[in-house]
């Protein structure tokens, strides 16, 4: 077993220089297909603006496949349910463990759910608001209130919340902001342009981060 974690660990190394993402396909019955213009408008952005070098086809795997060692970075989003059964929490953490990492966003409606499922993956550790001054809000663009927000629902402020393992930040989960809408198509939200690059820039610093931390 240990033999199979490290070549899957060296298969992660590699991918890291050639800056890979994928989107999560989870279990539970929630959309985790929303946003599906998303990923590919963040990564156009990134390469163009943060000289990333990232492969413009996202990919799309399951939390029990081994090949989300081939990412460096994982990006899940939806409104409903979501549920990891225990091969998916375990290979989850190996992989964030070994210096992957996980963006969640919610799209609203995913908060009730998800909660549980980190507190049972992740047993003793603790979702942690990440502070204004937290380096994920200044990677690249600074954000000096944290994480903007981009959709309204229930007026509350948005925050980012962060799961850390020895001291590395492995998990961000971003509440009451819903960045993947703005990452959408402009005809898909209608959002206003100025609110889309808030989004746009707020994503770019999480790659950013996620890629050099």
């Amino acid at each position: 077993m240990k033999k199979v974690f490290f070549i899957f660990f060296l298969l992660f190394i590699g991918t890291l220089n050639a800056q890979q993402i994928a989107l999560l396909k989870y279990q539970g019955g929630g959309d985790w297909y929303a946003n599906p213009t998303a990923l590919p408008n963040l990564i156009q952005f990134c390469n163009t603006h943060i000289h990333t070098a990232i492969d413009p086809d996202p990919g799309t795997v399951e939390p029990t496949s081994p090949a989300i060692f081939e990412y460096a970075f994982l990006h899940m989003t939806g409104h409903g349910n979501v549920f990891f059964s225990e091969e998916a929490q375990e290979n989850l953490r190996n992989y964030l463990f070994s210096g992957g990492f996980l963006h969640i966003d919610d799209n609203y409606g995913m908060d009730q759910y998800i909660r549980p499922e980190l507190e049972k993956m992740f047993p003793g550790k603790e979702l942690t608001e990440l502070p204004a001054e937290h380096p994920i809000f200044s990677s690249a663009f600074v954000f000096e209130k944290g994480v903007p927000k981009i959709h309204e629902h229930d007026l509350k402020r948005p925050q980012a919340f962060g799961i850390f393992h020895e001291g590395r930040l492995i998990i961000l989960y971003t509440y009451e902001s819903d960045l993947g809408d703005g990452w959408e198509d402009p005809e898909v939200h209608n959002d206003p342009e100025n609110v889309r690059e808030k989004a746009l820039k707020m994503g770019a610093n999480i790659i950013k981060y996620a890629f050099t931390n």
